[in-house]
């Protein structure tokens, strides 16, 4: 399988990590003595699983360093969009590509047999979008004190993964789901009126299970999708805040120093 690797990330000057970046991309934050994304290359580049990899939103420097990487992007403006014109660029490369994995940049403490372990998994079933979730007990176990944001559903309470699978053709295809979910990225109504409204009021009173929920929302975008429990807490630890930064650099540095 191929990855895409989405790095546009600018920290705003209200966000929290703008003193760090100072107008520079969150991918470069220095932790353990690598930019962070070097880490997320590393895992992917000594993945069995990973053929190509494609950087969005990061100019072609010679700073980064993987054998694997077969094309920069710039930046397309949002998370979405990234990922859409790296899925387009991928189809180019390697027209026969049936799924991708779609990796942040901000989860640096994953491994290259986390990597393997998402992949596989994913691809024991024919799905067009597979998700991982974290539970928040695995989680708080792995990174005490991360403050996660949790969703709270009848039979579990997760947080959502940053490395998932998606079928190219949801992309490419002529009535794309992606379309949709940009044209509704600042509307919150919008967003109720792809889901329905009667999954959210049911979400919103706790009454869906994980699997009810992914196939309620799978039917009503005309996809087939899987929620995937990930073992690995790693999956789900971006680094969104400052406290999360210090969080990071310390365990990769115990990494380093081991």
């Amino acid at each position: 399988m191929d990855a895409i690797v989405t790095a546009g990330g600018i920290p705003k000057p209200e966000e929290p990590l703008f003193e760090y970046t100072q107008g520079k991309s969150k991918a470069l934050l220095d932790v353990a003595g690598k930019p962070m994304i070097q880490w997320v290359l590393d895992a992917l580049c000594a993945a069995d699983t990973i053929d190509k990899i494609i950087i969005m939103g990061l100019p072609d420097d010679g700073s980064l360093n993987c054998s694997k990487i077969a094309h920069y992007m710039p930046n397309q403006g949002s998370m979405l969009e990234n990922i859409r014109a790296g899925i387009l660029q991928l189809k180019q490369i390697k027209p026969a590509a049936q799924h991708a994995l779609i990796v942040s940049s901000d989860i640096p403490t994953i491994t290259s047999a986390m990597v393997d372990w998402v992949v596989d998994t994913c691809m024991q079933t024919d799905q067009d979008v597979y998700y991982n979730l974290i539970q928040r007990d695995v989680m708080e176990k792995r990174f005490p004190g991360s403050k996660r944001t949790y969703t709270h559903l009848k039979d579990v309470e997760v947080c959502g993964g940053d490395m998932n699978v998606i079928r190219t053709m949801t992309v490419t295809s002529d009535d794309n789901f992606f379309e949709r979910l940009i044209s509704a990225r600042k509307s919150v109504f919008k967003q109720a009126s792809l889901i329905g409204y009667g999954t959210l009021i049911l979400f919103l009173l706790r009454q869906l299970t994980l699997e009810d929920a992914i196939q309620r929302v799978a039917k009503r975008l005309n996809l087939t999708g899987r929620a995937i429990i990930c073992p690995f807490a790693e999956v789900g630890m971006d680094v969104d805040k400052p406290f999360q930064l210090e969080l990071v650099r310390k365990d990769l540095a115990a990494r380093s120093a081991a």
